[in-house]
């Protein structure tokens, strides 16, 4: 892990820094709205314990580093090539892809698990605050 990573997990204040080959994935559950709205609270919060579970395991095969972001109900951010050069994150998509679709909704058991992806890869400017991509 980065020392920027560690300060930022930290909550310590950290000067903007450019990577210039990194790469970051986000995703989302399609249609978790409607899921959520179809569900009592506690179904969400062990759905996504779960999924987030199942994930965490997966990503620990490959060198990458979840981000500790504040996350909106589904989305989920992942970021490889901060400081040292990897290109892992198009397998593990790839794998987090394939564990996604053994889950099964219990109360809704003919709703599908799917992801939205987005993966850029380019240079990023990571500072205290936020993450832009200037790519």
């Amino acid at each position: 892990m980065s020392s920027v990573t560690r300060a930022l997990i930290s909550g310590k204040k950290v000067a903007p820094e450019t990577f210039e080959d990194a790469t970051v994935y986000f995703s989302d559950i399609v249609g978790f709205s409607v899921i959520s709205a179809n569900s009592k609270p506690l179904y969400i919060v062990n759905l996504l314990n779960l999924i987030y579970t199942a994930f965490y395991t997966c990503i620990t095969n490959f060198d990458v580093h979840k981000m500790n972001v504040e996350t909106i109900g589904d989305a989920y951010m992942v970021s490889s090539g901060l400081r040292i050069p990897n290109g892992e994150i198009a397998t593990m998509t790839l794998e987090l892809l394939s564990v996604s679709r053994s889950f099964v909704i219990q109360h809704m058991p003919n709703v599908p698990i799917l992801l939205r992806i987005g993966i850029h890869s380019g240079t990023w400017v990571i500072n205290s605050t936020k993450i832009a991509s200037s790519s």
